[in-house]
C-alpha cells in the first residue's frame, strides 16, 4: 500500500547532486513524497528528459517512447525543502551504470543478439576482408539511428536532470546564486582527451609516427596495449611510449570479444589483466570493442576505465552512461567516451571531414564537459585518413588556445577528479574558499537561473 503523506526524508537524496557540483551540503534539500514504486520504468522530468527508475506518482512506461508520464508535475516546495516523486540519485545512477538496459525488452533481445552475432563474428573476422566486415557491422546497426534513448548525437540526461534539480534547489532556498566548485583546473571550460588503440602489429608499428604527429600540435594521448596474441609487446615499444611523455594503458586482455561473458572467466581474465596493468605500471584501462559491465569492475585494479560510451547506438553493446563528465563506479573513476570512434566515422557514417566531430565536440564544451576520442593507429594510415586526423588535432589546439580547452592525459584527468572530489567549500567569515588536495589549482564558481536555465560565471582562485 502506498503511504499516507510525505516519507521521512533520506540523507542521500542530493548526494549525485553535491557530488557533480562539489557545492556546500545544504545546496540541495530533498524529501520523497510517497512510497517508490515497485516497478521501474521511462518517465520524464521536464521537456526532453527522460528518466529511468522508480516513481511514486504517475506510470511509468518499458521504452522511452512518448507518452511518457512527466514527474514534474509531481514535485511540490515546502518552505526551503524540494518534495520529490522519485530519488534522484537513483536515477542518475540507473542512467550512468545503464542499469536502464537490462529492464528494457528490446535492449535486453540486443544483448542476446550481441552475443550470437559475437561469437560468429569473432570466428570469421580472421576471414574477413575489410569491405565485407563493413559491410555486416552496417547491417547488425541498421536503424540505429531510429533509438529515441540515448540521444544520438550525445546525451546529456544527467547533466539535464542535475541542472533541473539545482534550479528547484535555488528557487527553493530564494538564492540569487550559488557557489561551487569548478569542473576543471585552473577554469578550464572543457577537457578533451586523445587516446590510441593499437589493434594490430601494423597499428603498433606506427605508434612511433603517430607520437611524432600528435607532438606537432602539443597532444599528449594514451596508448591502449592489448597484451596477448594479437601482437608482440616488447619492452622496447613500451618505454619509447614512456620516455616520450605518453600514457600506456592496458586493452582488454587479447581483444576476442569474451571479457565480459562468463563471471568465472572473467575472474580468470581480470586477474591476467591487473598483472598486466603493473607491469606496464598502467593506471587506466579499457575493454576490447567498448564490452563492459560496471558491476563488475571492482575485481579491475585499475584506477580509471574508458570503456563506458557516451551514447552506444553505433557500438555492439547497447546502452550509453548518458552523461559527458566523468563518474566513480566504487572506486575506480570513469573517464567516458563521448564521441565518435574513427573507425565508425569513417566506415559506418562514411564522414569525409571532421563536421561530426565538431558538432560532438561543441555540444560538450556548451555544458562544460569531458570531450573524449578513440583514434586508432591501424584506420588512420591512409593518406586521407591521416589528413582527418590532421584536422581534428588542428581543431583541438584552436579550443585550447582560444576556449581555453585542458588537454590532458586520461591519468591527469583522472587525477584532477579525484582531487577534486576530496575538495569541500566552506564559507568563513562570509567568505568561500576550497579546501582539499590540489585546492590553488582550483576555482569557485557560480551558478544562477535565468528563466529556468542555470548560467555560470567563474570567480577567483579559493
Amino acid at each position: 500500500m502506498r503511504a499516507n503523506g510525505p516519507v521521512q526524508t533520506k540523507p542521500m537524496l542530493n548526494r549525485a547532486l553535491i557530488d557533480q557540483y562539489r557545492c556546500a551540503e545544504d545546496t540541495a534539500e530533498y524529501c520523497l513524497s510517497g512510497e517508490l514504486s515497485e516497478d521501474s520504468g521511462y518517465f520524464a522530468f521536464g521537456p526532453g528528459t527522460i528518466c529511468h527508475g522508480q516513481c511514486a506518482s504517475g506510470y511509468r512506461r518499458p521504452y522511452p517512447t512518448p507518452p511518457l508520464y512527466d514527474a514534474v508535475e509531481d514535485v511540490k516546495t515546502v518552505g526551503s525543502t524540494v518534495w520529490l516523486p522519485f530519488d534522484p540519485t537513483k536515477v542518475v545512477h540507473n542512467l550512468r551504470f545503464e542499469r536502464y538496459v537490462s529492464n528494457n525488452s528490446y535492449q535486453r533481445s540486443r544483448l542476446v543478439s550481441v552475443g550470437v552475432v559475437r561469437t560468429a563474428y569473432y570466428t570469421l573476422r580472421p576471414l574477413l576482408p575489410v569491405p565485407v566486415r563493413k559491410y555486416f557491422q552496417r547491417v547488425y546497426l541498421r536503424g540505429w539511428d531510429r533509438r529515441p534513448f540515448p540521444n544520438w548525437p550525445v546525451d546529456l540526461s544527467v547533466e539535464k536532470i542535475l541542472e533541473r534539480f539545482l534550479v528547484l534547489s535555488i528557487k527553493a532556498k530564494g538564492l540569487d546564486e550559488v557557489p561551487f566548485i569548478w569542473y576543471w583546473p585552473e577554469g578550464a571550460q572543457s577537457c578533451a582527451l586523445m587516446t590510441h588503440d593499437v589493434e594490430t602489429t601494423a597499428g603498433r608499428d606506427f605508434c612511433a609516427t603517430l607520437m611524432d604527429i600528435d607532438d606537432e600540435f602539443g597532444v599528449k594521448a594514451s596508448f591502449q596495449i592489448v597484451p596477448e596474441e594479437r601482437y608482440k609487446v616488447a619492452e622496447d615499444f613500451l618505454r619509447s611510449i614512456r620516455e616520450r611523455g605518453f600514457e600506456i594503458l592496458v586493452q582488454d586482455l587479447n581483444h576476442d570479444g569474451y571479457l565480459y561473458s562468463d563471471w568465472h572467466e572473467f575472474l580468470r581474465r581480470a586477474k591476467l589483466i591487473n598483472q598486466y596493468g603493473r607491469e606496464y605500471t598502467a593506471r587506466g584501462f579499457r575493454a576490447g570493442v567498448m564490452y563492459r559491465n560496471q558491476e563488475w569492475y571492482s575485481e579491475l585494479d585499475f584506477s580509471y576505465d574508458m570503456s563506458v560510451p557516451n551514447v552506444a547506438h553505433l557500438d555492439p553493446q547497447p546502452g550509453g552512461c548518458c552523461t559527458v563528465f566523468p563518474y566513480f563506479i566504487g572506486d575506480m573513476l570513469e573517464l567516458p567516451v563521448t564521441t565518435t570512434q574513427d573507425y565508425t566515422l569513417f566506415h559506418i557514417l562514411r564522414q569525409s571531414d571532421i563536421s561530426h566531430w565538431k558538432r560532438q565536440a561543441r555540444l560538450i564544451l556548451e555544458r562544460h564537459g569531458l570531450i573524449s576520442f578513440i583514434v586508432h593507429p591501424d584506420y588512420i594510415m591512409g593518406r586521407a585518413h591521416l589528413q582527418l586526423y590532421r584536422d581534428l588535432l588542428a581543431y583541438l589546439s584552436s579550443l585550447r588556445a582560444e576556449e581555453n580547452v585542458w588537454i590532458p592525459l586520461p591519468g591527469e584527468a583522472d587525477s584532477w577528479w579525484r582531487a577534486r572530489s576530496r575538495m569541500a567549500l566552506v564559507s568563513e567569515a562570509g567568505r568561500w574558499h576550497i579546501e582539499g588536495p590540489q585546492k590553488e589549482r582550483a576555482r569557485i564558481a557560480y551558478a544562477r537561473v535565468e528563466n529556468d536555465r542555470v548560467m555560470y560565471r567563474l570567480g577567483t582562485k579559493s
